[in-house]
């Protein structure tokens, strides 16, 4: 089975609450993320706030086109879910 995002919710703070294909969901902090040309601007939090679920990729896009691979969501996800706990 391929990892898809299901449901995508921004947050402030820079972080977005993802629901996964595969059960797992929760709140990613995408601070740190967000460098290099496509993802700088994001650091405007109102279009940070235009995230949402793309139909047909199956992943959070951007209103400026910037998208983010689930793969890479999950990984974030677990990374900070560990160092939480």
């Amino acid at each position: 089975m391929f990892l898809h995002t299901r449901h995508i919710e921004p947050r402030p703070g820079y972080r977005l609450y993802v629901e996964f294909n595969n059960g797992v969901s929760g709140e990613i902090d995408l601070r740190h993320e967000l460098w290099g040309e496509v993802f700088e601007p994001l650091k405007d939090e109102t279009l940070f706030a235009t995230a949402r679920q793309d139909p047909v990729m199956e992943t959070v896009v951007w209103a400026n086109g910037a998208d983010m691979a689930p793969e890479f969501l999950m990984q974030l996800l677990i990374e900070q879910s560990t160092q939480a706990g």
